[in-house]
């Protein structure tokens, strides 16, 4: 009988977090269920355009910190 595995256990997968004995166990998992292995492509592609995305602060943010350290007297940004 395969354990039923979660999306916590794919996390856990992915992030490298198993025990061997848990990765053979979700690999035969995946190999068997489609479904399983479908959510945990999903979770792939996921996190590669997770990691594509470029975060910046807005302008007004970063107006703020500039007044706010000139106001204390703290070193020019």
């Amino acid at each position: 009988m395969i354990k039923p595995f979660t999306p916590n256990d794919l996390i856990r997968y992915i992030y490298q977090e198993m025990n061997e004995v848990e990765q053979d166990l979700l690999v035969q998992a995946l190999h068997s269920d489609e479904s399983l292995m479908q959510e945990y492509v999903e979770m792939l592609s996921t996190l590669d355009q997770l990691e594509q995305i470029q975060l910046s602060p807005s302008e007004k943010v970063v107006k703020a910190i500039k007044l706010r350290a000139q106001s204390t007297g703290l070193q020019k940004v």
